[in-house]
């Protein structure tokens, strides 16, 4: 389980730095590198998507503290 959760966080990371550089620079790096509207994108887009989802379950375990 923690192999999933590592590639749902990394790729949740990447999708949060292609916003990055979206913002910042107008640069949209999926799209530099598989296209525009290609299938490649579609996936990576949808898969970026379910692992941000994903990464939302994993806030209570990351934030529970036996504090």
């Amino acid at each position: 389980m923690k192999v999933i959760n590592g590639i749902a966080l990394l790729l949740a990371s990447v999708g949060a730095i292609n916003w990055g550089l979206i913002g910042v620079f107008d640069f949209n790096l999926v799209t530099f590198l598989f296209g525009s509207g290609s299938f490649l994108t579609t996936v990576t887009y949808v898969l970026i998507g379910i692992c941000g989802i994903y990464s939302l379950c994993l806030i209570p375990q990351v934030t529970h503290s036996d504090y």
